[in-house]
């Protein structure tokens, strides 16, 4: 027992390839300049970053950019459908525990519906719930993040990967 770890990280070392490897340090690096971009952004705009709701965002659309929750749709259209639904489930039920849960729920349904389905957006409704957030949250930070983030995946993936994407728009 006292060696499976060992013995686990040794397997997983040798999983590892050099074009592993290399994707793995592409994409931390976009990862990074992304998240640095958004706190510069936080403080730039005094908006807390608690409440900007991209990290995982980022984590996806960087580092799995083939991904269809990663492709612009899901990007831009879950964040939109997810923040809506927390912000009509606000209007509706006030800032309470169980409307933040429903609303979560809820934006997962509206993001299969729609075809806009991307897991991290699943946060705004907990975001817009539980903080009381305006009505403005809907544009900034959420349309206009997930546009900007779409805008440095473009840019990243073409420029600096040499890759395709997106992979698809619709």
């Amino acid at each position: 027992m006292r060696w499976d770890w060992w013995h686990a990280a040794h397997e997983a070392m040798q999983r590892l390839d050099r074009g592993n490897i290399q994707a793995g340090v592409v994409a931390g690096l976009g990862g990074a300049i992304a998240i640095g971009v958004m706190e510069w952004l936080s403080i730039a705009t005094h908006y807390p970053l608690a409440v900007i709701p991209f990290a995982t965002s980022i984590v996806l659309v960087i580092g799995s950019p083939e991904a269809e929750p990663a492709q612009p749709r899901a990007l831009i259209g879950g964040h939109f459908v997810s923040a809506l639904v927390g912000l009509a489930v606000l209007k509706l039920a006030g800032p309470q525990a169980w409307a933040a849960a429903a609303a979560v729920g809820l934006s997962i349904l509206v993001m299969y519906a729609t075809g806009t389905f991307h897991p991290p957006a699943g946060i705004n409704p907990l975001l817009v719930v539980s903080g009381n957030l305006p009505w403005t949250f809907l544009f900034a930070p959420v349309l206009a993040g997930a546009a900007l983030l779409a805008a440095f995946a473009l840019i990243w993936h073409r420029w600096v990967r040499r890759q395709p994407w997106p992979q698809r728009w619709r």
